[in-house]
């Protein structure tokens, strides 16, 4: 009787194993013919635009020389407050301009030579305006000119007091530039799908790109170039 029982066991184990290994073998067999059909395409969508920057960031750098101290700082003042005036003069109010403290250089603790100098000290101030008013900057930066003829010693822009150009606005128009971006990658999706005698299908996996701003061209920083590209992944079928 046990040696019935023991070998009824053995059979149906055998029958549950071999039961399982052909279902695994089902399985494994469909996920492989499921992968050998399932068909994708992959596209990138681009959505341009070119926007005026709407903050103008200006930094005005004038320096003022002299033999005396309390006569350099003197002289900075006035020109600080002639600045100022232009400054409002065209449309800019207080609360827009920032004045930074006066660098003083002693060419005589640097090193040179008292007969080959002919101002012992040097001063260097930035007037800053920072500015939604960008083109009546662009426009006083033109007038400038004019003040430099009464005598105000303005210095070169160097890199780190250029004028700055920035745009705020992104989150206005991001929401059209990525639908924007998503109608481009389906157009190009529908063209490789029609091309290649498919059906285009939903989409599997989309992803949206970085939004990068830049100056239009060198001649026209304050024109910003606004790109964003998205990738979005179509299902295919015959």
């Amino acid at each position: 009787m046990q040696a019935d029982n023991s070998k009824s066991s053995l059979i149906l184990g055998g029958c549950i194993l071999a039961g399982l290994a052909f279902l695994g073998f089902f399985l494994g067999s469909s996920l492989i013919q499921f992968k050998e059909f399932e068909r994708t395409v992959s596209v990138k969508g681009l959505s341009e635009k070119e926007l005026p920057a709407d903050i103008a960031l200006w930094p005005v750098s004038f320096m003022a020389v002299s033999n005396d101290v309390a006569d350099l700082y003197a002289l900075v003042e006035k020109d600080t407050e002639r600045i100022i005036d232009f400054l409002e003069a065209n449309g800019f109010e207080k609360k827009e301009i920032s004045v930074s403290s006066p660098k003083i250089d002693d060419k005589l603790a640097q090193g040179y030579e008292k007969e080959r100098i002919e101002f012992r000290y040097a001063a260097n101030r930035t007037i800053t305006v920072y500015t939604g008013k960008v083109e009546a900057a662009r426009a006083a930066m033109n007038k400038l000119i004019e003040l430099g003829k009464t005598g105000i010693l303005f210095t070169d822009n160097t890199y780190e007091n250029s004028v700055e150009y920035i745009f705020t606005r992104l989150n206005e128009v991001k929401p059209q530039m990525v639908e924007e971006a998503t109608v481009s990658a389906r157009e190009v999706a529908e063209k490789f799908a029609k091309d290649s005698k498919s059906r285009l299908g939903k989409i599997k996996m989309a992803s949206q790109g970085q939004f990068s701003i830049d100056d239009r061209d060198k001649n026209n920083p304050h024109i910003k170039t606004i790109r964003v590209v998205s990738t979005v992944e179509y299902y295919l079928s015959d």
